[in-house]
Formats: structure tokens, C-alpha cells, sequence
């Protein structure tokens, strides 16, 4: 796939522009120009992965230094919530630096970082940046994903079990509960008779994750799974052991 035809194209200064025309909105001292500038003159020959780091990077240099204030300015540009199960990575792609903004700055803020990983979720995904903070705080955050797990909004719903993935794609493997899965399997237990499609396949995920990583303790929660006859539990059963028997 050409450059110019791929998904990058859209993490370069058109992006700056988008965000700084929203950001203006609540903060109009912000200084668009030279954060325009430096995603114009840094994103040359960068992936998108690296772009969006770049964005989430600039913002800090030119939003408010109180990252409480910073975050604050960010969420409220956020706009309406996506009420569907697509579309976070198209219609709402542009949150993708916040979400970074938050995992690289907002560590040592759990409170507020929670809130801010929750509004994001709503529109394009929490899943990369609850990452850090499982690994630091790890009963405080398994705490926060259990309070998810029982949301009436399917993405936070969604967001408790993708985060908690072993093995989550482009991310860094996430070890903290591989040999004692059971405060994620205590999150998966709420979930695994969800009847959101985008819900069930997560938990699946997360099980075949662990089928990888730790074999016998996932497969004595499929074969505990296996006596419901919830039909999005033997989906999700299905799912999870499509490449991998038990």
C-alpha cells in the first residue's frame, strides 16, 4: 500500500489542525501555530504509531503544564459519545493522541487519568492507555475495570476486559496477571453472558490470550463456561477456541 493511500496520511499536520480548531473552542490562547508547526516539520518519514506519540507529545508542550488542567481542556472537546460498535477508529480516529496523552502523562494522576480513559473509550478506545496503570497500580486498576465491567455502556464494558488482554495487539504484553489470572477471569465472569457482539468478542480474545500464555487456568474456565447454555457464553467458548483446542 502506497504512503499517501494509507491510514498515516491521516496523523500528520491535517490532524494538528483538526485538533487545534477544537481545542481553540475552550482554550483560545492555545498556541496552534507552533503546534501546528511541529507536527508539520517532525512527522516527515514517521509511521502512524510514532505520529500519534508525536501529537500526544506536542500537546504537552504547548496545553497548560498542570496535566490536570491539560486533560481537562482535552475530555471537553470529546463531543458526543459513539452510540455504535463501529466507527472508533474512522469517525473518532482523531482521539487516538488524547488516549496517548494520557498514557504517557497521566501516571502518576489515577483518579482523573481513570475518568479521562473512560470519556475516550466512549468515542475511540481506553484499551493501550489503561495499560500502565495496571501494571503500577494493579488491584486499584482491576478495581476501576470491575466497576466497567458492570457499566450500562458497552464500550466501558468492552474496555474492562480488552485492556486486561495478556497479548493485546500493538501493545506491550501485559505479564502483571498471566500466572494468577483470576482478577481478570473475575471481570471476564461478568461478561462472558454480554449480549453486545463488540463485548463478547473481546472476552474471547482475552480467553484465547490466555490459552497462550496460561493454558491449564483458561482452560478450566472454558470447560466451567461450558456447562451454561447462555447462548453468548458458548459463542464467546466458540470464538475463543476457533485456533486453539481444549
Amino acid at each position: 500500500m502506497k504512503k499517501d493511500n494509507s491510514i498515516t496520511q491521516y496523523f500528520g499536520v491535517n490532524l494538528a489542525e483538526l485538533l487545534s480548531e477544537k481545542i481553540l473552542t475552550v482554550a483560545p490562547d492555545f498556541d496552534y501555530k507552533s503546534y501546528i508547526k511541529a507536527i508539520n516539520k517532525k512527522a516527515i518519514n514517521l509511521g502512524y504509531t510514532q505520529r500519534i506519540e508525536l501529537h500526544a507529545n506536542e500537546l504537552h508542550n504547548f496545553l497548560p503544564e498542570d496535566y490536570e488542567a491539560s486533560v481537562s481542556i482535552l475530555i471537553s472537546i470529546l463531543g458526543e459519545e459513539n452510540p455504535n460498535e463501529t466507527g472508533m477508529f474512522s469517525s473518532y480516529y482523531w482521539v487516538m493522541p488524547i488516549g496517548k496523552y494520557v498514557e504517557l502523562f497521566g501516571l502518576n494522576s489515577f483518579d482523573t487519568s481513570m475518568r479521562a480513559i473512560g470519556e475516550i473509550t466512549k468515542r475511540n478506545t481506553g484499551e493501550y492507555a489503561i495499560r500502565p496503570f495496571l501494571k503500577k497500580y494493579p488491584d486499584k486498576s482491576i478495581n476501576q475495570l470491575l466497576i466497567w465491567a458492570n457499566s450500562n455502556n458497552f464500550h466501558l464494558r468492552r474496555l474492562s476486559s480488552e485492556g486486561s488482554r495478556p497479548k493485546l495487539p500493538w501493545s506491550a504484553k501485559l505479564d502483571t496477571f498471566i500466572d494468577n489470572p483470576e482478577p481478570v477471569f473475575k471481570i471476564l465472569n461478568i461478561l462472558k453472558e454480554d449480549s453486545v457482539k463488540f463485548v463478547q468478542r473481546s472476552v474471547a480474545n482475552n480467553v484465547t490470550d490466555y490459552l497462550k500464555v496460561n493454558y491449564e487456568a483458561a482452560r478450566a474456565l472454558l470447560l466451567d463456561w461450558s456447562k451454561s447454555s447462555n447462548t453468548s457464553t458458548k459463542w464467546i467458548i466458540k470464538h475463543a477456541t476457533r485456533k486453539i483446542s481444549i
